[in-house]
Order: structure tokens, then C-alpha cells, then sequence
């Protein structure tokens, strides 16, 4: 039996009689904490009779109980995290990236303070591009101790809308990085497969000049994909100059690496690729973005081995 069930002997309702082991079970908040160490780690909810065989043979735990148990007990571990305040850390670069489950976009904010020690700062439901989400995520951020006033590095994906919600929350003063892989990625999408991979390799080594010499270069490259590939040349163009950022700074090669792209959000999103990859269905906002913030915060402690939360 997928559920194990009793019933008193006669006809009509109210016969069924509740299983004490069973009740147990679900009133036991342990089961919930079981399940979403396991689901961690990669256990898939249809792999769940490995990992609690006693508890299945039991009481009949199904997929169902266990997704259900897993939002359960996400819950408070993720209004725990999301309400830290940072009044005294010293965030000097903030990093934010989106990444997509489903029909859900999530966008996440990482802090590096002045002690090179990495802190995610905040998550938010919607897509980078939605001037709203990417404002409101800002100013959660303000408001719970990244105060503006302290000048700051911004490492985004070039989302028009992130960049004005920047300015609109932090000022204008702050310089901004527009990432690297994204900016290639973006332009190469409008070129035929045979280009992509000259003008990446173009766009590279245009990077690692001097600020005015690579601006320079990619101009000219630019002015020679606008009359077959318009779109690809439009795409360069848009943020130049923001994607030189780095280099005006005049800092070592080794330290503008992890300064010119947003890798380090990329680094735990992957850990959440691998993690959530077999869920075919989100249900709903609430189950994505409880998985999606546990499954950063693991990716940032194994990543960073950071004692986090």
C-alpha cells in the first residue's frame, strides 16, 4: 500500500481510524530537516526509499509528502538568511546575476567585503530585465545595512533596467563593470555559426588592452559587422564603455579576472543546475525560491567554504 490504512468494520463515514506511527511521523519536525539535508545533496525526490528506507517500509512516505515536508522546512532557514543585516560589513563589490527555473527568473545579489570574504546579499523573484524587481531588491538590500554613500564596484549582466536601478538607489558615482561572457554571448547570438567564434576571440583580446585602445578596436569591429550583422554591431555598441571599467581601475591582471565578469554567481548557480536539474515542474514562486536560496547558500559554503546560515 502507498499509504497504510485502518478502518473499523460497518458501513459509513467516519470509520477511519488514524495510524499512531504514522501521525508521528508527520508531527516529527525531524523528517522535514532529514528531507531537505538530503535533497541538498542531490537526492531526487523519486530516489527518496534509498536514503529513508525505515521510514517508507513504516508509514508509506510518497513524493508528495516529501516535496511538501522539503517547502516546510525551507521556510524558515530562508526568511532566516534573507533578513541579515549587513551594518557592520564593508561590502565593496556587489555581483548580480539572474538565472532562470521554468517559467521563474531569479535574480541574486553577492557582496564581496573588505576582508575578500563573499556574502549573498539578497534574492528576488523576476527577471533582471523588470525595472521593478531589480529596484526593489536594491533597496532590500539598503534597507537592511548596505547604506549608499560608500562608493562601490557593480559587476552586472547589462540589463538597461539593473543599471538604472543602480543609479536610482546607490547614485551615480558608483563605476560599473558590465560583464564580459555576457556582452560576448549577447553579441555572438546575432552573428551566423561561422562568425561566432572569430569575433569572440576578437572581443578577448580587444579586453586585455588599454581602456582607450580596446574601445577603439571593438569601434572598428563594430563598424564593420553593421552592414551585414546591424543587430550583432548595435549589441556591441551598447555599454562599451562599461565593459572596460576594470582596466581604467589599473589593477592587477590577477584580481581584474574576477572583476570583469559575473563568475562568482555562476560558480553556486551551477551547483543549483546540478542540484534542481530534475525538477520538471515548479510549482509555484514559493517551492522555487525556497529551493533556489537554499541551493545558493549551499554553492556559496562549498564554493567559498564560508560559515554561512
Amino acid at each position: 500500500m502507498d499509504k497504510p490504512r485502518l478502518r473499523r468494520k460497518g458501513r459509513g463515514e467516519g470509520l477511519e481510524v488514524s495510524i499512531p506511527a504514522y501521525d508521528t511521523m508527520r508531527a516529527d519536525s525531524r523528517l522535514g530537516q532529514r528531507m531537505l539535508s538530503i535533497l541538498m545533496h542531490g537526492i531526487s525526490t523519486r530516489s527518496y526509499k534509498a536514503v529513508l528506507p525505515q521510514m517508507v517500509d513504516t508509514v508509506g512516505v510518497s513524493k508528495s509528502t516529501v516535496s511538501r515536508e522539503f517547502i516546510q522546512a525551507s521556510e524558515e532557514p530562508l526568511k532566516a538568511f534573507a533578513g541579515r543585516r549587513f551594518d557592520d560589513t564593508d561590502i565593496l563589490i556587489i555581483y548580480i546575476d539572474g538565472l532562470v527555473f521554468g517559467e521563474y527568473h531569479v535574480i541574486v545579489a553577492v557582496g564581496v567585503d573588505s576582508d575578500s570574504y563573499k556574502h549573498v546579499l539578497g534574492l528576488s523573484e523576476g527577471a533582471s530585465e523588470n525595472a521593478v524587481v531589480v529596484k526593489d531588491l536594491l533597496e532590500d538590500i539598503v534597507s537592511r545595512g548596505v547604506k549608499p554613500g560608500r562608493r562601490r564596484l557593480f559587476v552586472i549582466d547589462g540589463s538597461k533596467a539593473l543599471r538604472n536601478a543602480i543609479d536610482a538607489v546607490f547614485g551615480k558615482d558608483n563605476p560599473v563593470q558590465r560583464c564580459r561572457k555576457h556582452k560576448i554571448a549577447n553579441v555572438t547570438e546575432h552573428l551566423p555559426k561561422e562568425m561566432k567564434k572569430q569575433v569572440a576571440c576578437f572581443m578577448r583580446a580587444a579586453y586585455r588592452l588599454e581602456a582607450d585602445e580596446g574601445i577603439r578596436r571593438l569601434e572598428q569591429q563594430a563598424r564593420q559587422l553593421e552592414v551585414l550583422h546591424p543587430s550583432a554591431a548595435a549589441s556591441l555598441r551598447e555599454g562599451l564603455a562599461e565593459t572596460f571599467t576594470v582596466n581604467r581601475m589599473g589593477l592587477p591582471s590577477v584580481l581584474g579576472r574576477s572583476l570583469h565578469t559575473t563568475n562568482i554567481i555562476e560558480s553556486p548557480n551551477a551547483g543549483v543546475r546540478m542540484r534542481t536539474g530534475r525538477v520538471c515542474n515548479w510549482q509555484d514562486g514559493k517551492c522555487m525560491s525556497s529551493a533556489k536560496m537554499r541551493q545558493i547558500c549551499l554553492g556559496i559554503k562549498r564554493r567559498f567554504q564560508l560559515l554561512l546560515p
